[in-house]
């Protein structure tokens, strides 16, 4: 299928790795010019090879900022100063104990997860209103909805992207421009293979035993019942920053493997 964004613009932040590195892949197939992301240029320059072997795309550039830095969010919007489609992916997320998530971890999450989608979404906003066409997409999760009792400051942040993006999409009445919220559930991302690895060594277990062992007893409802692939994420993403997609505006979309439990 042909999506109709060969040439366009896009950001996609935290992108050199797991979801982010599959979107990005997902648009350059589609012959998007894609800027890669991420804290180092080592790792950005990487993922910029990558992607041009794996699309054959060499339309792939590399830009590095540390989204916990306002200096170097600015930095970057200096350098990139419209975009066509923004995916607001980048995120950081740990398991810990509410009574132990400090005044500093709540800051610090709301700063990487929320605020990094604010402040390139003002900036590139109103551009793309001019212009009558334009994507701003945040990657949510699940969490959102399921807040996870031992990530209560990540499932926060997670809730504010729908909110935020929600109330974008009501300033885009009347034009070509939609802004939605895509919810992954559990994704073999390079956060979530450390996080699991580190439960099958504390647990004794081999990685597919923790698997089955976390969706039985953390993630039940789940109807997948497995991790999801990147790949499978970064298909729903692409269609929504397509030109097919102009009905879809103000969402919260689930590509959870079904582990909400409600059909709304």
């Amino acid at each position: 299928m042909d999506l109709k964004i060969k040439n366009k613009i896009a950001l996609v932040t935290g992108s050199t790795a797991g979801i982010g590195f599959a979107i990005a892949k997902a648009l350059a197939n589609e012959g998007v010019e894609v800027f890669v992301n991420g804290r180092t240029v080592e790792r950005v320059n990487l993922a910029v090879e990558n992607l041009k072997k794996e699309t054959g795309n060499k339309n792939i550039k590399g830009i590095v900022a540390d989204f916990s830095d306002k200096t170097q969010v600015d930095q970057l919007i200096a350098q990139l100063p419209e975009v066509d489609i923004l995916i607001n992916n980048v995120g950081i997320f740990e398991p810990k104990e509410f009574r132990d998530i400090t005044d500093e971890d709540w800051f610090k999450f709301y700063e990487v997860n929320v605020l990094s989608g604010v402040r390139l979404s003002r900036a590139y906003f109103d551009k793309m209103i001019e212009k009558n066409w334009g994507r701003i997409i945040f990657i949510s999760s699940e969490s959102a909805l399921q807040i996870p009792e031992e990530m209560i400051h990540y499932g926060m942040t997670k809730t504010a992207q729908i909110a935020v993006a929600r109330g974008l999409a009501e300033l885009t009445k009347g034009t070509n421009v939609t802004v939605n919220a895509v919810l992954p559930g559990p994704t073999w991302s390079e956060g979530a293979g450390t996080f699991v690895k580190d439960l099958a060594a504390q647990k004794n277990l081999t990685i597919e035993e923790m698997e089955k062992e976390f969706f039985k007893s953390a993630r039940p409802t789940s109807i997948l019942q497995r991790f999801i692939d990147p790949d499978e994420i970064a298909s729903t993403v692409a269609y929504i920053a397509s030109d097919l997609s102009i009905a879809t505006n103000g969402a919260a979309i689930r590509a959870d493997g079904g582990l909400v439990k409600s059909p709304f």
